[in-house]
């Protein structure tokens, strides 16, 4: 009997202990630190934990403490630090280190644009006819947000390459052959046109477009390929709601004329007009979720962080005060105080990696937070490029979503991890 008391007596003080323990300070802070950390070359980390670490693997980092330890990226390689406690190991971290990479920032106010994949399908109309309304695209089958590639297997680029197929078609009496997209498949149909008794003309009773324009802010570029990043989400037809597939496109350097200042349940505006020379500054080769891609024809400059910048990768952002660079006035690119409120740290690319509160009074006061055409701005935290403004939240003007950077350059088919495997532009 008394050793079953000693025994429990033994669990409980253990039990005790290690619930103290855990409620530690310093043991929390062991455990909250990753098993893995990745750095660029030349950057350091620093473990706010008491106690001692040191290198078991390879010579890819070093090790140092003074009032924190700190983790310098050395070599390109990886490298497995133990961290001690008084004396006793504690944790094993594994620490890759990346090639240097930085990027230049953006900020500067772009005109966008977007030539689609075949013509998009905006809408349909009826056309009068002798025997009634009717809509001949609505009969095929046709939905508004389709986009029609080939008519008679012929390819079908912008507007004026359908009105032939039409007005031959009227002639003779022979139905079209349409191919259409449609979310990431394909099908075929056929259309009749009907002769509108108005004006004798033959319709498809179908709104069609080919193009988009549109502005918003560049977020960063390389300056070793000029490959370059911006807005940091997908454009979709004003009319659709659906992403624009492009065929092609170009940015061209924009001003801002005048700002709609954002209100609750009413998100504000960048009014701008495309600069007067209309000079085109790069291509469009990318329509994605986390922004539009291309390549720079030239190097551009923003007048406040013109040399490249390191990146933070998705784990190593974190909450607290920032900046935003982004033109409120003509085509001056200026930093504004943000607070990110919030970070999710993805191991895959997503979007709304980040909260971003606007604290700057200034642009409070000037646009009532973040506004359309803000898209793109980068942010930066601690010199380093950490992401780009996406989104406004509509009842509350002043906050909004930001993408990781990390994300956008995967996008871009930059590869920071191996710059040996980067993909050509």
């Amino acid at each position: 009997m008394d050793f079953d008391k000693l025994r429990k007596g033994i669990g409980a003080f253990l039990l005790v202990s290690f619930i103290v323990l855990s409620m530690a300070t310093p043991f929390q802070k062991y455990v909250n630190i990753p098993k893995q950390i990745v750095l660029f070359q030349g950057q350091t980390a620093h473990i706010p934990v008491f106690g001692s670490a040191h290198a078991i693997t390879t010579n890819a980092v070093s090790v140092h403490q003074k009032e924190k330890l700190a983790i310098t990226g050395e070599h390109i390689g990886e490298s497995d630090v133990i961290l001690q406690m008084a004396g006793f190991p504690m944790k094993q971290v594994n620490v890759k280190v990346l090639p240097d990479f930085k990027v230049v920032p953006g900020g500067q106010s772009i005109g966008v644009k977007l030539n689609t994949v075949g013509v998009l399908v905006v809408g349909h109309h009826l056309v009068e006819t002798e025997q009634g309304k009717q809509s001949p695209g609505e009969t095929a089958g046709i939905q508004v947000g389709d986009a029609i590639t080939h008519i008679n297997g012929q390819k079908i680029e912008k507007m004026t390459d359908v009105s032939p197929f039409i007005e031959e078609a009227g002639k003779t009496g022979k139905p079209l052959r349409l191919t259409v997209a449609r979310d990431h498949h394909t099908f075929e149909t056929t259309l009749t046109p009907l002769k509108d008794k108005h004006d004798q003309a033959y319709r498809i009773g179908l709104y069609i477009r080919d193009s988009a324009a549109g502005i918003g802010t560049m977020t960063f570029f390389d300056p070793k390929s000029n490959i370059y990043g911006a807005l940091g989400h997908v454009i979709s037809d004003m009319d659709t709601r659906k992403p624009i597939v492009v065929r092609d496109g170009t940015i061209v350097k924009s001003t801002v004329t005048a700002i709609d200042k954002g209100r609750n349940g009413s998100p504000g505006e960048k009014l701008a007009r495309f600069s007067s020379d209309k000079q085109i500054i790069g291509n469009i080769k990318t329509n994605s979720p986390f922004g539009i891609f291309g390549k720079l024809s030239q190097p551009i400059q923003n007048g406040i962080f013109d040399k490249p910048m390191p990146i933070a990768l998705s784990t190593d952002v974190k909450k607290g005060k920032a900046k935003i660079l982004t033109v409120v006035e003509q085509d001056r690119v200026e930093a504004f105080d943000v607070e990110i409120v919030s970070v999710t740290p993805q191991k895959f690319p997503a979007t709304k990696g980040m909260v971003i509160k606007v604290t700057d009074p200034r642009l409070l006061e000037k646009t009532g937070g973040i506004v359309q055409g803000m898209s793109g701005s980068p942010i930066i935290q601690d010199g380093k490029l950490v992401g780009a403004v996406t989104h406004v939240f509509v009842n509350d003007p002043t906050s909004g979503y930001g993408v990781h950077i990390e994300w956008m350059l995967h996008e871009a088919g930059i590869n920071i991890y191996d710059r040996s495997a980067q993909k050509a532009s």
